[in-house]
């Protein structure tokens, strides 16, 4: 470090061949003159590009708040992507096709808006029906004494369980 300040005729030939070889790497893909007034210039318009897109974004998402009124005030709600309402009042839309009001029971009416399925009625989860039992419980096996009182001649002997001839011990194929 302290003969790069004394100069180059003070450094060695292999601390010159460093030093030429670590200014050219600074300078390495710098641009100069023209190109350098263009690139910046580029970069300017980028910048003011992407700020003025996303201060556009923001102001239009702020904008977009549901339309629907409830009791003559207009709803706070932030509006759906794509549409003018949020997800409370989105059946208001005649010309949606996402959306159907749940349809409830005849106990519990049930207007909240749910997405269409491959279902014929879709239901909110309160009112969702479900299918049928599949799962049959087992019979209950019997008792003791109800063993008991099974026929004996299913039972073999330990005279019966014994082999009555003799197998080779080698098998063949």
């Amino acid at each position: 470090g302290s003969s790069l300040l004394t100069g180059p005729e003070g450094l060695m030939s292999k601390e010159r061949e460093n030093l030429k070889r670590l200014k050219c790497l600074r300078r390495y893909r710098q641009r100069f003159g023209a190109e350098a007034l263009l690139h910046r210039q580029l970069r300017e318009r980028r910048v003011l590009a992407t700020e003025g897109a996303a201060q556009q974004a923001h102001t239009t998402r702020s904008s977009q708040r549901c339309l629907a009124f409830v009791d003559d005030v207009r709803c706070s709600n932030p509006s759906l992507p794509m549409t003018r309402h949020c997800l409370t009042h989105i059946c208001q839309d005649t010309n949606q096709t996402l959306f159907k009001p749940c349809q409830g029971s005849e106990e519990v009416p049930c207007n909240k808006p749910v997405p269409v399925s491959l279902a014929e009625e879709p239901c909110c989860p309160l009112h969702l029906r479900l299918p049928p039992q599949m799962y049959v419980p087992e019979q209950v096996l019997p008792g003791p004494e109800e063993l008991e009182a099974a026929p004996t001649d299913l039972y073999l002997s330990a005279a019966e369980l014994q082999p009555t001839e003799s197998l080779p011990l080698e098998f063949s194929d």
